[in-house]
């Protein structure tokens, strides 16, 4: 049996039909909670998270759109994807940026203790925290086979999306 990790990244209200939401975002989400559902190996989640004082981070003034508020609806899991991260008790790291450390070192720490064999990415959003979560991963476990669906990603535009699934390419990320 293979000891394969599917990281669900972001799939959380604001991003899907919320503030920031994409209709190309929406229209992943199935697909996504099947993937989630019927994946053979460890499925982990990652939340955007922020705060109320949102306005007032980098992120805040660059993208003065607030998202992600820890404790509302925009900030919960699409509730297909929810009702796949309970079924399997998966676990979810909230991350307050792009890229979340928490994650690479947790995988890390699940490779040191049994040699994962392949991780692979979806969710959103493709050309920010999808792109930034691989790279994060792929600095921390450069021999472990990494790869994105591009089906199963959205991004904040088409082009973004596919300027995303290139730079992964290109970081040696497979593209499925």
């Amino acid at each position: 049996m293979s000891n394969s990790y599917l990281v669900v990244i972001d799939m959380q209200n604001d991003f899907i039909d919320g503030a920031l939401g994409t209709p190309e975002a929406q229209a992943i989400v199935e697909a996504v909670a099947q993937r989630a559902s019927s994946f053979s190996g460890t499925v982990v989640f990652t939340k955007d998270t922020h705060g109320s004082d949102y306005a007032t981070t980098q992120e805040g003034r660059n993208l003065p759109i607030p998202h992600c508020i820890a404790g509302t609806t925009g900030w919960e899991l699409a509730p297909a994807l929810e009702t796949v991260r309970t079924h399997r008790s998966a676990p979810v790291f909230e991350k307050p940026s792009f890229g979340s450390l928490d994650l690479a070192r947790w995988l890390v720490a699940q490779n040191d203790a049994e040699p994962i064999d392949s991780i692979e990415l979806c969710g959103l959003c493709t050309d920010i925290c999808v792109v930034s979560n691989a790279l994060t991963i792929k600095a921390h476990l450069p021999e472990v086979p990494l790869a994105v669906n591009p089906a199963l990603c959205a991004g904040v535009t088409p082009a973004a999306h596919d300027a995303a699934i290139a730079t992964m390419a290109s970081c040696q990320v497979q593209i499925l």
